[in-house]
């Protein structure tokens, strides 16, 4: 168990030593007297057993002396189960969203718009099919990780948009079920600036083992300068929904955006897997608003998400477009934000 770089960890380290020596102790206590009663009291040494009914003085003990050790234990366990059900007084709130296999940050501001992203896993396919060797830090490693200052209170409210996941990083003392129409609250502050991973703890499909977390804990300036770049880039990608786009513009960005969210199903060459083959399927290379609407809606009952509220319109502009030309499809169209917002419109 990590000591973690929160108050609420170290409370909650010091609370778990507290019971694990209270329970030696208790284990030395029990298992001492009943060794030192085989060894001592054993019919071979001639030792006659005591012959009585009941002892009041005994039952009284091993009442009074348990409800102590308990009242014992219950004192600090309260009070750090008070600490971390304190949800007040938060400085900053961020909205966490289960996805199969995904998790989308949001941060909830009180002025400006909300900055929102997906975080992925970024270990390359060569280490997950062994033919590269395997880094330090392999499942463990996401393409944008979450983002918070250091010394600030800060609120996670976790749902999910499927199936039941669960946000856990140890070192933060954080472990909070993400739960479809529900929202948990949880909360950290963490003491030292640095890196801290963690998984999803609840079994939650074929690829639980592949969403990691990832929080990189800054100082408040660089927190500041890095929500300002996500704030300018979100207003690039406003801009971007007005502009049209060349064939080659949305090939190379329909391409990071494949490798990003379709390869794991779909095969690096579009060949398939998990999901159907893009190469010379009827959905790539048919008519384009069946396409879209795949793309936007996902497909009920499989393991085809509906990338409509995951992807922007330009990302989903991209991508479509790049699906339709590569793997040998070569149907020549192009796909711009425009017609997707307006797809989206009905």
């Amino acid at each position: 168990m990590p000591i973690g770089v929160t108050d609420v960890g170290r409370s909650i380290f010091d609370l778990h030593m507290i019971i694990l020596w209270i329970c030696v102790a208790i284990g030395a206590l029990v298992f001492g007297v009943m060794f030192y009663s085989i060894i001592y009291h054993r019919k071979s040494r001639g030792v006659k057993p005591a012959q009585f009914h009941e002892s009041t003085k005994v039952e009284i003990a091993w009442t009074v002396v348990p409800f102590l050790i308990l009242i014992t234990m219950a004192v600090p366990a309260t009070s750090t189960l008070l600490d971390i059900y304190d949800f007040d007084d938060a400085e900053m709130d961020v909205l966490v969203t289960g996805y199969q296999w995904k998790w989308k940050y949001e941060y909830l501001a009180e002025e400006g718009e909300n900055v929102a992203f997906f975080s992925n896993l970024s270990t390359p396919q060569s280490e997950i099919y062994n033919t590269d060797d395997k880094n330090e830090n392999y499942l463990l490693e996401v393409d944008e990780p979450l983002v918070i200052p250091v010394d600030t209170k800060v609120r996670f409210l976790v749902t999910a948009n499927d199936v039941i996941h669960s946000w856990w990083v140890p070192e933060l003392a954080v472990k909070k079920d993400a739960i479809p129409g529900f929202i948990n609250e949880t909360w950290t502050r963490a003491n030292e600036v640095g890196t801290y991973r963690g998984q999803c703890a609840e079994l939650c499909g074929k690829d639980h083992g592949f969403m990691p977390i990832v929080v990189e804990v800054v100082s408040k300036e660089d927190y500041a300068a890095w929500l300002g770049e996500k704030q300018e880039q979100a207003a690039k990608v406003k801009e971007l929904m007005a502009q049209t786009f060349t064939l080659d513009e949305l090939m190379a960005r329909g391409k990071a955006v494949y490798e990003r969210n379709c390869l794991a199903c779909h095969g690096a060459r579009g060949e398939g897997g998990v999901g159907t083959a893009i190469a010379g399927s009827n959905i790539a290379t048919g008519e384009i608003g069946g396409h879209l609407e795949i793309g936007i809606n996902g497909v009920p009952g499989t393991a085809m998400q509906a990338f409509g509220g995951q992807l922007n319109d330009v990302d989903l502009a991209a991508v479509i477009t790049y699906q339709r030309n590569a793997f040998g499809n070569n149907m020549g169209d192009l796909v711009q934000p425009i017609d997707v917002f307006n797809y989206k419109q009905g």
